[in-house]
């Protein structure tokens, strides 16, 4: 067996980009100084879990980390997916942290991927398990992804600091990608949604609701948000409560925005059923707030919201060898970050044109042709 050859990067900033496009394209990699500035310098994490998680869908896989957990040695293995798999996720970052690259690793792979994720599905840090049942998928769909294979259940819910939730996922495996053109956001038909609560009183999701439509019913009348009232075993290790909620636009675009409220560590106690608890910040003020952060989405443009604009360009990037053009609202740091490491990895460039007219964003790629990489022969 020859030398192997590590492409050498540093810092710790898209760490979780960096991991899974290495795997897809099959790029060892050799990353120094992780969080070597911090207080507690090293791996964190839910770092460590993700790259624990790569190696249970990958077959020959290689990670070295060494005394300090600054320097990582990263050796993909090929990505083979699976059934009856199972990651605790931890709760230093929510599920849906893992959520985005495991489902494009899942695509991938050589089996359909069937997973069960323990953690916490709801946060106010990263996307809830909510969104991507509801966004995600659909936009999945744009590139070819069949509908029917998509699964996402979410067994118990788990809000910080204990989490205690569970999600079981089905991710069908595709041959590729379908390059896009979509450009074209529509005019909002509907709103949905879902408020929950866990270990607290079902009436907090209700004012949740209340105050949500109180906004959306001014502007259009299709408006349902549904309740998920969840207790004892269900209801994961800490109480909290929160709301998805998504505009469905009349071309099939999917814009969302979420956030989640948990009591902190010190002030739970024993749960009892029905027991009165300190409110962080009311339910109806949670409500409002979110229902005004999803009409700024709407008003930035683009065919997807601000969350979902790093996972729009890797679908873009990994395509078939063919053009996608999508239009997006103002970029993201998040957004931008992506597009980097999507270049130095996938030597893929997004022409990018601003439209003034609408102070939208015009982005247009050529595929690198992932049919070609999704599988390695032995």
């Amino acid at each position: 067996m020859g030398k192997i050859t590590y492409k050498r990067l540093k810092g710790s900033q898209n760490m979780r980009q960096r991991l899974l496009l290495a795997t897809l394209k099959s790029t060892p990699v050799l990353i120094e100084d992780i969080h070597a500035d911090d207080t507690l310098p090293g791996l964190r994490p839910h770092e460590i879990s993700l790259l624990r998680l790569f190696e249970k869908l990958t077959d020959d896989c290689l990670i070295e980390i060494n005394e300090t957990g600054t320097k990582l040695k990263y050796k993909p293995g090929i990505i083979v997916g699976g059934s009856h798999l199972v990651h605790d996720c931890g709760v230093s970052r929510a599920i849906g942290y893992f959520l985005e690259p495991l489902i494009l690793l899942g695509l991938f792979a050589r089996k359909t991927l069937v997973i069960i994720l323990k953690g916490i599905t709801n946060d106010s840090k990263d996307p809830s398990v909510d969104t991507f049942r509801s966004t995600t998928f659909p936009l999945l769909k744009r590139f070819g992804v069949p509908s029917e294979g998509l699964k996402l259940e979410v067994k118990s819910r788990g809000v910080s600091p204990h989490g205690g939730g569970e999600v079981h996922l089905t991710i069908p495996t595709v041959q590729h990608l379908t390059a896009t053109m979509w450009t074209d956001e529509g005019m909002v038909k509907r709103i949905r949604g879902e408020a929950f609560t866990t270990r607290v009183s079902v009436q907090l999701g209700n004012e949740m609701i209340y105050a949500a439509r109180g906004i959306f019913n001014r502007l259009l009348p299709d408006v349902y948000i549904a309740s998920d009232y969840r207790k004892r075993s269900e209801a994961g290790n800490s109480s909290g409560y929160g709301i998805s909620l998504v505009a469905e636009t009349t071309s099939g675009c999917c814009i969302s925005a979420d956030t989640t409220v948990s009591y902190p560590q010190g002030d739970e106690e024993e749960d009892i059923e029905g027991e009165e608890k300190k409110e962080l910040i009311p339910a109806a003020d949670v409500g409002e707030k979110l229902a005004s952060v999803l009409l700024e989405e709407i008003e930035k443009g683009g065919v997807v919201d601000s969350t979902h604009q790093g996972l729009l360009f890797l679908l873009c990037a990994l395509c078939v060898n063919d053009v996608s053009k999508v239009r997006v609202g103002k970029l993201s740091p998040y957004g931008i970050e992506t597009l980097r490491e999507i270049r130095d990895f996938l030597d893929v460039q997004f022409v990018i044109k601003p439209d003034p007219s609408t102070g939208t964003v015009i982005l247009k790629c050529w595929g690198s042709g992932m049919k070609n990489l999704s599988r390695k022969t032995t």
